[in-house]
């Protein structure tokens, strides 16, 4: 459900819509492979419902914990946009550490559902980036997102949707998928945006996947860009 909040498109938080899902069975390589927002909509919406124990459980995902760990040791606060949040893995570290209000933002209906179920997030926001987040301008504190700027899924065009929303001197917390970082221009992006948009701005790799994961992408990694709005 949605409703008009000030002219802007918000999902009504805490609603609980969950829709048919198919026999399919998602994974981490037809993540990879996707092309458009319609191909990411209709893989995440059979994924919801088993990604966190069919996926993050299984394959030791830790990329969510080390984001939200940094952003809160680069000193972020509330409120907090949590950036393609998925099924709120990253919100809840957020929330556990202390952080919040958090809203959550993705382009999956089904994704935003299960995230609201785990009653950490104020409001949970049905957007594609690509085309802008529907809320006022400098919104947020704090800016993170936890496996979603890698291929098939954001590029470096939705920085500028995440700057407009973000208060001056707002702290980011992105991770980037480090084989990605320079191939799909984002290197290029934050060199551009540091001559004067944002500061401070630093890159600690770690690892998407913990000891326990298996695979050909166990031995993955990410760039968490740690940086603030000028």
């Amino acid at each position: 459900m949605q409703e008009l909040c000030q002219g802007y498109l918000i999902r009504i938080p805490q609603c609980a819509f969950l829709l048919g899902m198919s026999d399919k069975t998602p994974d981490l390589h037809a993540a990879y492979a996707l092309d458009s927002p319609k191909d990411h909509k209709r893989l995440y919406a059979e994924w919801a419902g088993d990604y966190d124990e069919g996926f993050a459980t299984r394959e030791d995902y830790q990329l969510h914990i080390h984001t939200a760990r940094a952003f809160v040791g680069a000193g972020g606060q509330g409120p907090v946009l949590d950036v393609g949040a998925g099924t709120g893995l990253c919100g809840a570290v957020l929330a556990r550490l202390g952080v919040g209000p958090i809203d959550a933002t993705d382009i999956s209906a089904e994704m935003l559902d299960q995230a609201m179920r785990k009653d950490i997030y104020r409001d949970a926001i049905e957007a594609d980036l690509n085309e802008g987040i529907p809320v006022p301008r400098e919104s947020y504190s704090g800016i993170v997102s936890s496996g979603s700027f890698t291929h098939g899924h954001l590029g470096p065009e939705a920085l500028t949707a995440l700057l407009r929303v973000a208060r001056p001197g707002a702290q980011f917390a992105l991770s980037i998928n480090a084989q990605h970082y320079e191939k799909l221009g984002f290197a290029e992006a934050l060199h551009r945006l540091a001559q004067g948009q944002i500061r401070n701005l630093t890159l600690p790799e770690v690892r998407i996947y913990g000891d326990l994961a298996s695979g050909p992408n166990k031995g993955d990694t990410a760039l968490i860009a740690l940086f603030e709005r000028a």
